[in-house]
């Protein structure tokens, strides 16, 4: 399966900001080329956090062209995903670590565990199940981290927008827990280009 990590950043590397703003910190035109990558997956994976802060609705929505959508996933420990939210319903999964219950019209599977999460392997093994081959990650940190510290990230597509957050600023990866810098994560530029007045990178793991 292909796994791509999308990221949408300050300059230092932050996704909002202490608390919890981030609408939007890239411009128009990063978030076009965003909807861009959406259509190129079968998949659109966020965490819970994600949902509960920004109830998105993880649609593909590209000016005068009509696409197939891709499906909304949420991890989703602890099956918190309002029966309210924008994707809860059809054409979405949520893998869960505790019984599924019926969440809106979301479908919920419960998937294995690792350190109370649903593990990595475990969520490619039920995404490639109803026939996902491919996978678009946005979100949060904690996901993020999770799939790097798996080694299951393939692509990472980076926006940059020319603003600093700080360090009280939400970081774009959670704690990777490295010990040494060689167990660091890494990648290969392909690619920069601008998008709008943002920064577009592209990496392929080595």
């Amino acid at each position: 399966m292909r796994v791509t990590l999308k990221l949408a950043t300050s300059l230092d590397g932050r996704i909002a900001t202490a608390s919890g703003e981030s609408r939007w910190i890239t411009g128009e035109a990063a978030r076009l080329e965003g909807h861009r990558l959406r259509a190129a997956h079968d998949a659109i994976l966020v965490g819970v956090e994600t949902v509960l802060h920004d109830d998105p609705e993880l649609t593909t929505r590209l000016p005068g062209r009509s696409v197939d959508q891709p499906l909304r996933v949420v991890l989703d420990s602890r099956l918190r995903t309002p029966a309210t939210a924008k994707l809860a319903g059809p054409n979405s999964l949520i893998l869960t670590a505790v019984a599924p219950r019926p969440v809106g019209g979301a479908e919920v599977r419960q998937v294995e565990t690792q350190d109370g999460r649903p593990a990595v392997p475990a969520v490619l093994k039920a995404l490639q199940a109803v026939g996902v081959a491919s996978v678009l990650i946005e979100g949060g940190g904690q996901v993020a981290a999770a799939f790097l510290r798996a080694g299951a990230v393939d692509r990472l597509e980076w926006f940059r927008a020319p603003i600093l957050l700080g360090g009280e600023g939400r970081p774009c990866v959670a704690s990777l827990a490295l010990a040494k810098l060689a167990e660091a994560p890494n990648f290969r530029r392909l690619d920069v280009r601008p998008a709008g007045d943002d920064l577009w990178e592209s990496y392929a793991r080595i």
